[in-house]
Protein backbone atom coordinates (compact mmCIF):
# COMPACT_ATOMS: atom_id res chain seq x y z
CA UNK A 1 0.00 0.00 0.00
CA UNK A 2 2.93 2.27 0.76
CA UNK A 3 4.08 1.61 -2.86
CA UNK A 4 0.80 2.71 -3.95
CA UNK A 5 0.42 6.13 -2.53
CA UNK A 6 3.94 7.05 -3.47
CA UNK A 7 3.48 6.02 -7.30
CA UNK A 8 0.71 8.02 -7.24
CA UNK A 9 2.43 11.10 -5.64
CA UNK A 10 5.21 10.69 -8.08
CA UNK A 11 2.28 10.34 -11.39
CA UNK A 12 0.81 13.43 -10.16
CA UNK A 13 4.18 15.87 -9.02
CA UNK A 14 4.96 14.68 -13.01
CA UNK A 15 1.80 16.09 -14.47
CA UNK A 16 2.29 19.06 -12.43
CA UNK A 17 5.58 19.97 -13.98
CA UNK A 18 4.64 18.82 -17.46
CA UNK A 19 1.70 21.51 -16.78
CA UNK A 20 4.00 24.31 -15.92
CA UNK A 21 6.28 23.48 -18.68
CA UNK A 22 3.38 24.12 -20.92
CA UNK A 23 2.20 26.90 -19.28
CA UNK A 24 5.44 28.85 -19.83
CA UNK A 25 5.67 27.89 -23.39
CA UNK A 26 2.27 28.92 -24.50
CA UNK A 27 3.55 32.09 -22.40
CA UNK A 28 6.30 32.51 -24.43
CA UNK A 29 4.86 31.98 -28.01
CA UNK A 30 1.96 34.14 -27.13
CA UNK A 31 3.73 37.13 -25.11
CA UNK A 32 7.78 37.02 -25.38
CA UNK A 33 7.97 36.30 -29.07
CA UNK A 34 6.10 38.55 -30.69
CA UNK A 35 7.25 41.31 -28.57
CA UNK A 36 10.60 40.82 -29.69
CA UNK A 37 9.61 40.50 -33.58
CA UNK A 38 8.29 44.12 -32.95
CA UNK A 39 10.97 45.42 -31.60
CA UNK A 40 13.58 43.85 -34.05
CA UNK A 41 11.43 45.15 -37.03
CA UNK A 42 11.08 48.76 -35.14
CA UNK A 43 15.15 48.35 -34.81
CA UNK A 44 15.32 47.90 -38.62
CA UNK A 45 12.95 50.85 -39.56
CA UNK A 46 15.05 53.10 -37.52
CA UNK A 47 18.43 51.73 -38.61
CA UNK A 48 16.84 52.16 -42.44
CA UNK A 49 15.97 55.73 -42.06
CA UNK A 50 17.38 58.12 -45.09
CA UNK A 51 17.19 61.93 -45.77
CA UNK A 52 14.62 62.72 -47.45
CA UNK A 53 12.16 60.05 -46.09
CA UNK A 54 8.86 61.08 -44.64
CA UNK A 55 8.35 60.09 -40.88
CA UNK A 56 5.47 60.45 -38.13
CA UNK A 57 6.38 61.14 -34.74
CA UNK A 58 5.23 59.64 -31.76
CA UNK A 59 3.24 63.15 -31.29
CA UNK A 60 1.34 62.81 -34.50
CA UNK A 61 3.31 65.41 -36.51
CA UNK A 62 4.35 64.65 -39.91
CA UNK A 63 7.76 66.27 -40.92
CA UNK A 64 10.71 65.12 -43.70
CA UNK A 65 14.11 64.09 -42.33
CA UNK A 66 16.93 66.46 -42.74
CA UNK A 67 19.81 65.12 -41.14
CA UNK A 68 20.84 62.28 -39.09
CA UNK A 69 23.26 61.75 -36.35
CA UNK A 70 23.80 58.39 -34.56
CA UNK A 71 20.76 59.01 -31.91
CA UNK A 72 19.23 61.75 -33.03
CA UNK A 73 17.49 63.69 -36.20
CA UNK A 74 16.46 66.69 -37.61
CA UNK A 75 12.55 66.54 -38.81
CA UNK A 76 11.27 69.82 -41.17
CA UNK A 77 7.73 69.82 -40.22
CA UNK A 78 5.47 72.37 -42.73
CA UNK A 79 5.43 73.99 -45.69
CA UNK A 80 7.76 77.08 -45.11
CA UNK A 81 10.70 75.14 -44.51
CA UNK A 82 11.59 77.27 -41.01
CA UNK A 83 10.70 74.55 -38.43
CA UNK A 84 13.45 72.27 -37.69
CA UNK A 85 13.00 69.95 -34.51
CA UNK A 86 15.76 67.85 -33.07
CA UNK A 87 14.79 64.57 -31.85
CA UNK A 88 16.04 61.60 -31.05
CA UNK A 89 14.98 58.52 -33.09
CA UNK A 90 13.04 56.57 -30.77
CA UNK A 91 10.46 59.47 -31.50
CA UNK A 92 9.58 58.03 -34.87
CA UNK A 93 7.16 55.89 -35.04
CA UNK A 94 6.86 54.85 -38.84
CA UNK A 95 9.39 55.63 -41.94
CA UNK A 96 8.00 56.57 -45.15
CA UNK A 97 10.09 56.56 -48.24
CA UNK A 98 9.55 58.69 -51.28
CA UNK A 99 9.04 55.55 -53.72
CA UNK A 100 6.23 54.44 -51.41
CA UNK A 101 4.55 58.02 -50.94
CA UNK A 102 5.02 58.23 -55.07
CA UNK A 103 3.47 54.82 -55.24
CA UNK A 104 0.62 55.28 -52.45
CA UNK A 105 -0.23 58.48 -54.32
CA UNK A 106 -0.46 56.96 -58.20
CA UNK A 107 -2.44 54.23 -56.30
CA UNK A 108 -4.64 56.99 -54.82
CA UNK A 109 -5.27 58.73 -58.14
CA UNK A 110 -6.21 56.09 -60.11
CA UNK A 111 -8.81 54.84 -57.43
CA UNK A 112 -10.32 58.49 -57.69
CA UNK A 113 -10.16 57.98 -61.73
CA UNK A 114 -12.03 55.08 -61.14
CA UNK A 115 -14.60 56.08 -58.79
CA UNK A 116 -15.46 59.24 -61.16
CA UNK A 117 -16.66 56.34 -64.16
Amino acid sequence: MIFASSAGTQAGNLSMIVLLVGMFAIMYFMMIRPQRKEQKRVTEMLNSMEIGDAVITSSGFYGIIIDISESDVIVEFGNNKNCRIPMTKEAIRQVEKPEQAAAIKEETKKEAKESKK
